[in-house]
């Protein structure tokens, strides 16, 4: 399946009657709030609202990211209460290009989930019907089975790769100043990586929309060169946003790129840890 899903395409399955589940992701990194406000203000008739804090992260500890993942247990009882099932067609969008949107979709793709995709243009490209009535999930009657995840790089590997001979290519989606370590609000400490390159994620983005899935493969190519897909491990803050280039890179057809989900700001927390700036 497209992992991008038009206006057009998404207002046609809504007029068919299909079973989609529409999902509101926006957020505010520095308003955790702020993204269920806008929900409650307009959102696309129907959606549910999807928080990155709550829904989509777990407990942090100081050591494991601002946006850690949750077990696969846990995931599988968030599924059950927001009313994912298995089969569900699940549809994401929210006002930001489609960086958190990407989340809740790259970790229904990591578990095998194959029905999900994320609107192109979010909220802003809807000329559909929207609502300021909140729709509450209609949870699932059972617990759906639990998948393990695939496409997680843990730390010990983001550790072993920065010494490795034969390194792995990491690429960092936040954008350009934080990636070299100038006016970081967020975390700490600023700086990336060792031996990362730096894509933002607004870099796949035109006017608010994915570019072509033709004009995503050619600069993708040309940024990982000889290095195949499956060998990237992709990063950013808190793995929010490096889900955006995943999804770039699958929607070209480069498929296979892991996620390391602690990113930036699971790297930082220990300073015994090398940086770069």
């Amino acid at each position: 399946m497209n992992p991008i899903i038009t206006p057009n395409q998404l207002e046609e399955l809504i007029n068919e009657g299909s079973d989609v589940l529409i999902c509101d992701c926006r957020f505010d990194l520095t308003n955790p709030k702020a993204g269920y406000e806008m929900y409650k203000n307009v959102h696309i008739t129907g959606a549910i609202y999807v928080n990155v804090d709550q829904d989509l992260s777990a407990e942090k500890t100081g050591k494991n990211g601002r946006h850690p993942l949750p077990t696969p247990e846990a995931w599988a009882q968030t599924r059950q209460r927001l009313g994912i099932a298995n089969h569900t067609h699940v549809v994401a969008y929210d006002s930001h290009g489609g960086t958190f949107a990407s989340r809740l979709w790259w970790m229904l793709r990591a578990i095998g989930h194959a029905s999900v995709q994320v609107l192109d243009g979010g909220l802003d490209s809807w000329n559909g019907s929207i609502s300021q009535t909140v729709r509450e999930p209609k949870p699932l009657p059972s617990l759906p089975e639990i998948y393990p995840y695939q496409g997680v790089v843990l730390i010990d590997e983001m550790e072993q790769n920065v010494t490795s001979t034969n390194r792995k290519m990491v690429i960092d989606a936040r954008t350009p100043d934080r990636f070299r370590g100038e006016n970081e609000t967020l975390d700490p400490v600023g700086g990336h990586i060792p031996g990362a390159t730096n894509r933002c994620f607004k870099e796949n983005l035109v006017s608010g929309k994915f570019k072509s899935p033709e004009q995503l493969y050619k600069e993708f190519v040309l940024l990982i060169g000889q290095n195949k897909p499956g060998t990237i491990i992709h990063s950013c803050g808190s793995g929010v946003s490096a889900c955006h280039n995943l999804l770039a890179m699958e929607a070209a057809g480069l498929t296979g790129s892991r996620l390391h989900v602690g990113s930036w700001s699971e790297w930082c927390s220990d300073p015994k840890r090398p940086i770069e700036k």
